[in-house]
């Protein structure tokens, strides 16, 4: 079985059947290793730290068994300065450690721990305004700073704890599918009372990522009205309405707007933000760097088309708008 990430194939053999999920889940966790020494995974940076490779292989697996694949405790005893390497004697203490994933002594002035629930919609919609395919991709990432050993609990208005306890939900609750975990949370525990109970590592990592199928209506709706006047002209008219509550505000908001591949002498005029022209992409891009909620923008473009019109060219192909934004403090599932 194999991987690919950027040019570099990861590959695992075995002598018997075992489970695949596992070989796929070992090579992810030797990437981010990979990454987290060299920042860049690549065919270059492998050549030139093929003596780290060899040494971060050799700690990772023994005997074709999975040992250690925690970057931040290897990084400990497995450390890199430009192209030279220092391996210290005897690894650190949390490898055989139950708590492999948290170094003991560790010690802060002040203790802090920031939750950030972040969200990535991914909607397709037709050209009559039908959602063909809506799903959330949402992640819990964590900061801690903590000292010694601290024993963190965090509970979710999941569904399935509330209808469990016998609360009403009033549609507050959520149905969480695909959920994955670190290997710090204790799963046993999760799964009798749905809680989540950690050790956690110190720094950052993700505590959960999961999925959401729910139907989810576009934040920011985009249509768009193209008029060709005597094949000579194309004017292209972009009304761009954002359906979330005022007191949110769309950031980086980013709309591409395709047009002809021979369109040519773009004259654009906008209500609010940029439009820029990219030939490179056939595309005309328009950015709006803050968009409150309950607002509607317009955008009015006009091309020149060529008056000699190619006979054997095919029917163009009619390309979607993507519209790509970030919405800080706010999150689709309404997860709390």
């Amino acid at each position: 079985m194999f991987i690919q990430h950027s040019n570099v194939y990861l590959m695992t053999a075995t002598r018997q059947n075992c489970n695949a999920a596992s070989l796929l889940f070992f090579l992810h966790r030797v990437v981010d290793v990979f990454k987290h020494y060299f920042e860049e995974l690549e065919e270059e940076s492998l050549r030139d730290n093929f003596v780290v490779v060899y040494e971060l292989l050799d700690e990772i697996m023994d005997f074709g068994y999975p040992q250690y694949t925690e970057a931040k405790i290897l990084s400990e005893f497995i450390k890199t300065d430009a192209y030279r390497m220092e391996v210290t004697q005897r690894p650190p203490m949390a490898v055989t450690n139950a708590v492999s994933w948290r170094s003991e002594g560790i010690n802060y002035k002040k203790n802090e721990v920031f939750l950030d629930v972040v969200e990535s919609v991914n909607i397709l919609v037709n050209s009559n305004g039908q959602i063909i395919r809506s799903d959330v991709v949402g992640a819990l990432k964590m900061r801690t700073y903590l000292s010694g050993m601290p024993e963190c609990k965090l509970g979710l208005n999941d569904r399935v704890l509330l209808e469990a306890q016998g609360r009403a939900t009033k549609g507050k609750a959520i149905d969480l599918e695909d959920i994955k975990f670190h290997q710090c949370v204790r799963l046993a525990r999760f799964e009798n009372d749905r809680t989540i109970s950690f050790i956690p590592p110190d720094g950052s990592f993700d505590l959960m990522t999961y999925r959401l199928s729910t139907q989810v209506k576009p934040l920011i709706w985009v249509e768009a009205q193209v008029e060709k006047h005597s094949r000579s002209r194309v004017e292209i008219m972009v009304k761009a309405r954002s359906q979330f509550k005022e007191r949110s505000t769309a950031t980086n908001v980013e709309i591409m707007v395709p047009v002809p591949a021979d369109a040519s002498s773009p004259n654009v005029r906008t209500s609010m933000g940029s439009a820029a022209y990219a030939p490179e992409n056939d595309a005309l891009l328009w950015k709006i760097r803050s968009f409150p909620g309950g607002k509607e923008y317009m955008l009015r473009a006009e091309f020149t088309l060529p008056s000699i019109i190619d006979e054997e060219a095919t029917q163009e192909r009619k390309a979607p708008i993507r519209v790509k934004f970030e919405i800080p403090y706010f999150t689709v599932s309404g997860i709390q």
